[in-house]
């Protein structure tokens, strides 16, 4: 893996969402209407029955909250950039860094996504259930795990056949041992982060095979091993 930034110029996740995007511009259409609407109706109103006062100042009212809507959806698309460039920034200073991080959550990127898994011992049975950011169930596996650190790669393919979504995934484990009896399994993950992920709405931490989420990070430094 080559260390170090990672994101598309072109659809960089600090540039406008192109929902956004598309309701600002329905706004100003509809401003742009409503003004039209407006002057020809003051152009042509009948001057021996001019416009009601009182329906004036509606429109009046009208259009003024409409430009203010504009002027803040504006500021808003301003802040929000600001605070994506701002944690992009943040994101790099983690590259080189040994960090501890919570590895329940999983980035799906290009067909793959990797988990830590440690089991307390050996399991016989290990059932892994995978579901969305939603809590949506979309993927189930069954596979013995052995004693100590290992990983446990998803191709992205879920239970019906068809190929998730890119983004981040959680794992839950379910796991027993000969015995029946239940096998905790750990999913911390700690190592250096060989870089990061800015392509998506949120910074992705690159630590060895695992590409993690950075609101998963636990712990920064303090002499974790690399």
């Amino acid at each position: 893996m080559t260390a170090g930034i990672t994101g598309a110029s072109s659809s960089s996740s600090i540039t406008n969402p192109s929902t956004a995007t598309g309701a600002s511009q329905e706004i100003a259409g509809n401003f742009q209407q409503f003004l039209t609407l407006l002057t020809t109706q003051l152009k042509n109103q009948n001057p021996m029955d001019p416009l009601d006062t009182n329906q004036f100042t509606q429109q009046l009212v009208q259009y003024a909250g409409v430009e203010q809507q504009l002027k803040s959806n504006d500021r808003l698309d301003s802040i929000l950039n600001n605070a994506k460039a701002s944690s992009a920034a943040a994101a790099t200073g983690f590259i080189g860094q040994s960090v501890t991080a919570d590895g329940r959550v999983a980035n799906l990127k290009d067909g793959s996504a990797v988990w830590t898994l440690t089991p307390a011992r050996a399991a016989k049975q290990a059932t892994m259930t995978i579901s969305d950011a939603k809590g949506n169930v979309v993927a189930t596996q069954t596979k013995a795990l052995t004693a100590g650190a290992q990983t446990f790669a998803w191709d992205g393919r879920s239970t019906s056949g068809f190929t998730s979504a890119n983004g981040s995934y959680s794992i839950k484990i379910d796991a027993f041992d000969a015995t029946g009896a239940q096998v905790s399994v750990d999913t911390q993950v700690a190592g250096k982060v060989d870089g990061v992920d800015l392509s998506g709405s949120e910074p992705v931490l690159l630590i060895g095979k695992s590409r993690l989420p950075i609101s998963g990070v636990q712990n920064i430094g303090s002499g974790l091993s690399t």
